[in-house]
């Protein structure tokens, strides 16, 4: 059975279109309900975790789902704005069935998106997701008013997933003496990662800090890197960090304000893993990560294997291979011997790490790593296509790759959360990979007009 609504990272879209609207959305809470109380064996009350970020929508969609949940005889319990890892680990630690949360991560405002995590904080498998669709084609029906689900909101939530991220570096392990700038890109980190780092002993600068419903991830955040970049040049401190809308991601800059992506970021916490004898065999990447990460962990004797775009492909690989560290270069990075999903703030605190016992600056650090020169243009479409079913598609890359003469790659992916084709390049050469990802871009967006 293929799947209708769920993408590569739950249900997303615009805010008022199908199926991002509170009728579809409470029906969702309903099924779901329905699919987590047949999975835990109908023993007892089953409790689901509800965590949103900032976005004005996220008070429409948690009374929508809410309602839903407990129609099903779910109770619920609502953490409020959190990070998205922050609804896995709590997942965990309440012994809920399930987890979901209310965001669309690095998306503007208008959107928005529901994604779930299983009792383990992972990304559900493909069978329970499907089987939410399958009841999404029935109709709803509420459970009798004795078996109504309850719902508790959890005050405390913040000051526990604060607690949790400082309790993933050594006792012992500070930031005193260092400068931090923090963009928490008016998202779910706003209340949560400055506080985290000040907490260690750094000296803070905030921004993306005052959320208002609207402004998440606008000219902020791990999308939009310029104005950390400026604060940083311009408050003279040591580097940047930059989460986006829910808190999964992170990127940095240096003192330059240079930008830091999620390979180099792997590549860091990768060499310190092996320098301090903490290393698997290998690391998982993606389809998207540079060809310099590869050959940086190829010259420190890892190995490095590629999974389909997605954090929960990067995941299953990791777990296939038994490994613990992996990635995209969006910043999305996995320590699994740590938590059970991509999360910015631990993440960032095992870069950190990595620069306190190298004792030098971000700048040095990253410099054992060569990106090779990628470009990447997004091809805007109407919907969901089949690139396979366009020859002329096809014809186009293979020039493409005849030209790179195998010193470079190729990569067309559809997008698993936006109406989009994503054309990337990459090339020892910059301009020629500039130019004929360009010619690339434009041939796509021919055939699928």
């Amino acid at each position: 059975m293929g799947r209708t609504y769920f993408g590569t990272d739950g249900i997303r879209g615009s805010v008022g279109d199908t199926p991002i609207t509170p009728d579809f959305v409470l029906k969702l809470g309903w099924a779901s309900g329905r699919v987590f109380a047949r999975e835990a064996g109908g023993a007892g009350r089953c409790t689901v975790i509800i965590g949103k970020d900032t976005r004005v929508s996220g008070y429409m969609f948690e009374s929508a789902l809410e309602a839903g949940l407990v129609a099903a005889g779910i109770n619920v319990k609502l953490l409020g704005p959190m990070p998205t890892p922050a609804v896995a680990l709590m997942t965990r630690t309440q012994a809920a069935v399930a987890g979901i949360v209310i965001s669309a991560s690095h998306n503007p405002f208008y959107d928005n998106g529901i994604k779930f995590f299983s009792a383990t904080g992972s990304k559900l498998p493909d069978a329970v997701e499907e089987a939410i669709e399958a009841e999404l084609a029935l109709d709803l029906a509420t459970v009798r008013s004795r078996d109504i689900g309850k719902v508790l909101r959890v005050v405390d939530a913040a000051g526990r997933y604060i607690e949790f991220c400082k309790s993933t570096v050594p006792e012992g392990f500070n930031l005193r003496g260092m400068r931090i700038a923090v963009d928490c890109a008016h998202g779910a980190t706003y209340h949560i990662a400055p506080a985290v780092f000040s907490e260690l002993g750094a000296d803070v600068v905030s921004m993306g800090v005052q959320p208002d419903g609207f402004n998440i991830n606008a000219g902020v955040g791990s999308t939009d890197m310029a104005a950390l970049s400026t604060l940083v040049r311009e408050r003279g401190v040591d580097l940047g960090v930059a989460f986006d809308g829910d808190g999964d991601r992170v990127l940095f800059v240096d003192g330059a304000g240079e930008l830091v992506d999620g390979d180099e970021l792997i590549y860091l916490i990768a060499r310190h893993r092996l320098a301090s004898g903490r290393s698997d065999a290998g690391v998982v990447g993606t389809q998207m990560s540079n060809l310099g990460l590869e050959l940086a962990l190829r010259s420190e004797g890892l190995r490095f294997v590629r999974a389909r775009v997605g954090d929960r492909y990067v995941k299953e690989m990791m777990e296939a291979e038994g490994w613990h560290l992996g990635g995209e270069s969006s910043g999305h990075i996995i320590c699994s011997d740590i938590t059970t999903t991509g999360d910015g703030i631990v993440a960032a605190l095992q870069v950190l790490r990595a620069i306190r016992d190298a004792d030098i600056d971000l700048a040095t650090l990253r410099a054992g790593m060569t990106k090779y020169p990628q470009t990447m243009i997004n091809v805007d479409i109407k919907g969901r296509v089949n690139l396979d079913d366009h020859p002329q598609v096809s014809a186009a890359v293979g020039a493409v790759q005849a030209q790179l003469g195998g010193r470079g790659r190729v990569l067309l992916r559809p997008s698993g959360t936006e109406p989009k084709v994503r054309v990337m390049v990459e090339g020892d050469d910059a301009a020629q990979v500039q130019s004929l990802c360009c010619e690339l871009a434009a041939e796509v967006e021919r055939a699928l007009a």
